[in-house]
């Protein structure tokens, strides 16, 4: 039987494109409105998606004069997509960087009971430079530090999440006890950063923790995805970079007494989909054409680090030498590490490669039709560069609903993925076990 694939469904302003909010296609409803949301939501479910996910920044994005932004914050949202979904996965962005540890454990363990167990947490230390203002930091938190917070960060709110047994509630009505006192305990922290006596004020998730995903493909975020992350979002524009990046991930984390089946790859992918080649193609063309250029450039700044490459000429073949060294980045390095290989590679100028991230951000970004996309899902999970695919519409909800009507069929016909949900979890659907509870073993 072929190997199933997951499908997570990344939800992003009206559409990964950053001119799909222009476009026909595209929502009316505001980025506030949550009939927009749970729409997405019971559409990826109709699909039998694994899951749905929400990024998030703390900062205003500096193109918001040109590109659909200001949506809703995701730990609330998802509170509301529970009631309008039964079986998908939920998964929020939250940071270890501008939030403290028993906060975020409190209301991850309340969503993963609001939902009965369908949470995941996408792992972030932020790196969008304006949010350190925000919180009170003259200027961002260099990338190194972030990491080093957030390993701490993840030891206390794991152990927040540990310190009720599963069988702590007695609600015994008769003997008039409601808690066992000895099944709940401490976890009394005290680290370079934290200081948390704990224990939660609230029992154990259902799913034991909610799922933890992480994003980052620094070497700093590779590691950490090692030892901590359950499933992997990862940006790749060739095959053979996913390959790589998945055989050394999984080396990494079977390094670190994992199996290797329990941190699930997810590569983005960007799907452009027209009934024939032409029409795809047509529809990138024109949202390409809906870009402007000052947006593009202020994203390729963010990316760098605030770098100014506004001195550059739009039509003039870009070399690596016009990008600062990824590996001094104090933003996305990973990201930007992508970028100036891509310049490398295909000697692209300026405008070429605004257009190339309109598309997905550094994302594989695609055109063709539904047995096309199909084609390149099948062979990048057969080759070893994929469990599944973190879906990226250019517009939402019409190219959501090409794939889930079109795309979808074609790879349940092929055998590769599920036509009904056989789990109750988002830790069912990914194929991942419960935790073990480190202070109260069964």
């Amino acid at each position: 039987m072929p190997r199933q694939i997951h499908l997570n469904l990344f939800v992003h302003g009206r559409g990964h494109h950053e001119a799909g909010w222009r476009h026909p296609g595209a929502s009316r409803h505001a980025l506030t409105d949550i009939d927009y949301y749970a729409g997405l939501a019971t559409q990826a479910e109709k699909g039998r998606f694994d899951s749905i996910f929400f990024a998030d920044a703390l900062a205003l994005n500096d193109g918001a004069q040109f590109v659909a932004t200001g949506g809703l914050e995701p730990l609330t949202l998802l509170a509301a997509l529970a009631h309008v979904t039964q079986r998908i996965g939920l998964i929020a962005t939250a940071s270890t960087t501008y939030t403290e540890p028993f906060n975020l454990a409190r209301q991850f363990a309340s969503l993963d009971h609001i939902t009965r167990g369908r949470v995941g947490w996408n792992i972030v230390t932020s790196w969008v430079g304006g949010a350190g203002p925000n919180f009170g930091y003259e200027q961002q938190i260099e990338h190194a530090e972030r990491y080093a917070r957030a390993h701490e960060f993840l030891e206390v709110v794991t152990g927040l999440w540990d310190s009720w047994a599963d069988d702590a509630v007695l609600d015994d009505i008769a003997a008039g006890r409601y808690v066992d006192p000895s099944r709940v305990r401490p976890i009394e922290h005290k680290g370079r950063f934290y200081q948390v006596a704990g224990p939660l004020n609230l029992p154990r998730p259902p799913q034991g923790w909610p799922v933890l995903v992480q994003a980052g493909s620094s070497t700093a975020g590779k590691q950490f995805a090692a030892q901590y992350a359950e499933a992997v979002f990862t940006a790749h524009l060739t095959q053979a970079s996913a390959i790589d990046f998945y055989r050394d991930l999984k080396a990494a984390a079977l390094a670190r007494g994992r199996a290797a089946d329990h941190i699930v790859i997810l590569p983005g992918l960007s799907a452009t989909i027209g009934a024939t080649e032409a029409q795809a193609q047509a529809l990138h063309e024109e949202l390409n054409a809906l870009t402007e250029v000052s947006v593009g450039l202020a994203r390729l700044s963010d990316r760098f680090g605030g770098y100014d490459f506004s001195s550059l000429r739009l039509d003039h073949p870009l070399s690596v030498d016009d990008f600062p060294d990824p590996s001094t980045v104090q933003a996305a390095q990973s990201r930007a590490a992508v970028i100036t290989n891509l310049v490398a590679r295909e000697r692209l100028t300026l405008r070429g490669l605004l257009h190339r991230l309109a598309g997905a951000r550094g994302h594989f970004a695609l055109a063709g039709t539904p047995e096309h996309i199909a084609d390149v899902i099948a062979e990048w999970t057969e080759n070893g560069a994929a469990d599944g695919f973190n879906v990226m519409p250019p517009v939402l909800p019409a190219q959501l609903d090409v794939f889930v009507d079109q795309v979808v069929p074609l790879l349940q016909k092929r055998g590769l993925f599920r036509r009904e949900y056989e789990a109750d979890t988002l830790r069912g659907h990914y194929g991942l076990p419960r935790p073990a509870n480190r202070y109260f073993p069964s």
